[in-house]
């Protein structure tokens, strides 16, 4: 059985036996099913990758979710002020990710983020085509993309 279904079924097992159907429970058992296989983990294989992975998932979408507020403000921003900020652009963004679930995953958080939109994705999969409704500087914006949320993903799935 793997780590992770493992991690599952402790936090299942918790998430019944408190009796308190709730998120807080949930998280609880979540946590408690991390830390007893982080004590276990020597009677299992020495070269897993489940605990670094996890560490990295939870990285992501802390990012994601520091990023989706960030960008919620500067919307509502621009939408509610008279001064309109917005400066529009279609970019071309090179890709390094290369399966289809790190480009799915990278084209769905930035078009899930405020003020950008995954266009397409070109016929040799190496490219992001993204609508920015703030792009003074292209370029920028494309760093920006690749060293937050494209680096994340791609950090989640190396072994």
């Amino acid at each position: 059985m793997s780590l992770f279904i493992m991690h599952l079924v402790l936090t299942l097992v918790w998430f019944l036996l408190i009796g308190d159907q709730s998120m807080v429970s949930l998280a609880s058992g979540f946590l408690i099913g991390f830390a007893v296989l982080w004590i276990a983990k020597p009677m299992f294989d020495t070269q897993t990758t489940y605990f670094g992975r996890l560490f990295r998932v939870v990285h992501l979408i802390a990012f994601f979710l520091y990023e989706l507020i960030l960008s919620s403000i500067q919307v509502a921003w621009d939408v509610l002020t008279p001064t309109h900020l917005s400066q529009p652009a279609i970019i071309e963004m090179p890709l390094d990710v290369t399966s289809d679930l790190e480009i799915f995953l990278v084209a769905n958080l930035i078009s899930l983020t405020p003020g950008t939109l995954c266009l397409d994705v070109d016929r040799r999969r190496n490219r992001l085509i993204i609508h920015a409704m703030f792009a003074p500087d292209p370029e920028q914006l494309v760093r920006e993309l690749k060293n937050g949320m494209e680096m994340r993903v791609k950090r989640v799935f190396e072994s």
